[in-house]
């Protein structure tokens, strides 16, 4: 099964509810449909890891604990319950690898469940390296009955064409604003009206990314990408391109932060372009809007298709261990007009 949706939508959350009703000791209904208690032994285990990020740290921080030629061959997978496997994007490159997905093959062809009714692999990215996706295809063409393969993306067209053939694919819609701005009234009540406003068009419709949102965090990348479009788009100053991207080093903290500029930057990139076509209703960095509306006057669909090209390699760059503060710099300076 494939769960499509953006970033936030919910999908790993609904995968651990789906692995809770399948193998739920005490199931219940709710509206006539199957549900989980959440106490039995089988639920409270699959739902401690309900907060990836914090167990995907701990099995780093593990991790950094082995001798060196252990940790080498050391891949981090998070399994709450003997039965169910969640597979991660392995870091530093922050990819799905070859031995995460042979230890989930070795699982589903030899573990068979012990207390569990079903075993579950819960993929919860579509970033793989080739040769891990090449290896899952050939678990899928010949599945094991007793075991579900999950596999969570926010674009199927990542996968291979024959990986998407061999699933089913469900998709997870987003929200109105609108109802995102009421949802966060309730959640979130020390936002002002304003800020509600903004991150109900930045979080996408995702009530996961909506409730969860760091404005502060993100202000501040958008105030670097900001740097690296003026940069592109007016005078450049380098000297305040280098002062700003200079704080993206090496390091987990380095890629957090490269990995929210780039997301931010793609933001204000689709920004440019709904301007450019007309749809300024659409945007969604609402309190940039007159100062977007300026930087779009004048430019052309494939000077932003660049943009959007540049920034692609700037992360398939991450991934190969480039140094970031120099692909951002060539980034900008890449996409300077003439």
């Amino acid at each position: 099964m494939i769960l499509a949706g953006p970033r936030g939508a919910g999908k790993y959350t609904l995968a651990l509810m789906l692995t809770q009703t399948v193998n739920c000791l005490e199931p219940t209904e709710t509206d006539g449909l199957p549900d989980f208690c959440g106490h039995c032994r089988n639920c409270t285990r699959i739902a401690e890891a309900a907060d990836l990020e914090a167990r995907v740290a701990e099995a780093v921080e593990a991790r950094e604990a082995l001798r060196d030629v252990d940790k080498r061959e050391t891949r981090i997978l998070i399994q709450p319950h003997p039965d169910v496997i969640i597979v991660p994007p392995d870091p530093p490159q922050l990819l799905i690898k070859l031995g995460q997905v042979r230890q989930a093959i070795h699982a589903a062809y030899y573990r068979p469940p012990n207390e569990a009714r079903r075993a579950f692999t819960i993929f919860t990215s579509s970033a793989f390296m080739k040769e891990a996706e090449n290896s899952l295809l050939k678990l899928l063409e010949e599945p094991p009955e007793h075991t579900s393969l999950i596999l969570l993306t926010e674009n199927p067209q990542e996968l291979l064409p024959t990986i998407r053939s061999r699933a089913s694919i469900h998709r997870l819609g987003a929200l109105a604003p609108e109802e995102l701005e009421t949802l966060l009234a309730e959640r979130r009540p020390e936002l002002k009206p304003r800020d509600r406003a903004l991150v109900a068009r930045l979080s996408e419709g995702a009530v996961g990314r909506a409730v969860g949102f760091d404005l502060e965090a993100y202000l501040n990348s958008r105030q670097d990408a900001l740097t690296i479009l003026h940069t592109a788009l007016r005078e450049p100053d380098y000297t305040r391109l280098f002062h700003a991207t200079e704080a993206y080093r090496a390091g987990a903290e380095g890629q957090e932060k490269t990995v929210a500029l780039l997301r931010t930057l793609s933001s204000l990139l689709e920004d440019l372009l709904l301007l450019s076509a007309g749809t300024p209703e659409l945007v969604r960095n609402l309190d940039l809007a007159q100062e977007l509306d300026r930087m779009s006057r004048g430019l052309s669909i494939d000077w932003i298709d660049g943009a959007a090209r540049a920034l692609g390699k700037v992360q398939q760059g991450m991934r190969r261990n480039l140094l970031r503060s120099l692909s951002l710099d060539a980034m900008a300076v890449s996409l300077a007009r003439d």
